[in-house]
């Protein structure tokens, strides 16, 4: 059986994957993967040189605010930037063998497909703006700018099969203890 681990940005769902790592699973990481094949497949650097331009690249690296700035300026710049990402890490993950996944997008990509069950972390919205502005060091706009990005935590919440409640007062373990059983059936 294949699991989908979602959220939106800020709900905690690396520390749930963390957790769940403590309990033996490892979790594919799909923004990982589209890091490390951002930086490592030719097919991919030239495309989105083609697309934003060869400022994009300082190197091996992506420029990230270059990145980040053609993605908000617009949902056509997004698409175009997910039209070259997206299939390159489902096939990523597909060739992986690996059964758990976690994907901010995991609805919005459409690699919810790949998957059986679905899990959704949540949080409030204050805690998740909070938790991105100080990882991330940007601004309360920039945050928000992201979260409309994603599809409405509630949404996402109706979709999905289960719900880990990460609003640093529940018990995350305890939560994963209770579910492990339900999807090992």
């Amino acid at each position: 059986m294949k699991i989908g681990i979602t959220g939106g940005i800020g709900s905690g769902k690396s520390y749930v994957c963390q957790r769940l790592k403590a309990h033996g699973i490892d979790v594919y990481d799909c923004d990982a993967a589209a890091k490390r094949l951002i930086r490592t497949s030719t097919t991919i650097r030239q495309q989105l040189t083609a697309l934003i331009g060869p400022e994009v690249y300082i190197g091996d690296q992506l420029d990230k605010a270059v990145v980040a700035h053609f993605l908000l300026e617009s949902e056509a710049n997004a698409k175009a930037i997910d039209q070259i990402v997206h299939p390159a890490v489902f096939r990523d993950f597909e060739e992986s063998g690996m059964e758990w996944m976690e994907s901010a997008i995991l609805y919005e990509s459409g690699i919810n497909q790949l998957v059986d069950r679905v899990i959704v972390v949540t949080a409030p919205e204050e805690i998740r703006i909070q938790r991105v502005m100080q990882r991330d060091a940007i601004s309360r706009e920039k945050t928000l700018q992201w979260i409309q990005r994603q599809w409405p935590q509630e949404e996402v919440r109706q979709r999905a099969d289960y719900e880990i409640i990460n609003d640093g007062k529940a018990d995350i373990d305890e939560q994963i203890a209770r579910l492990l059983p339900i999807l090992q059936k």
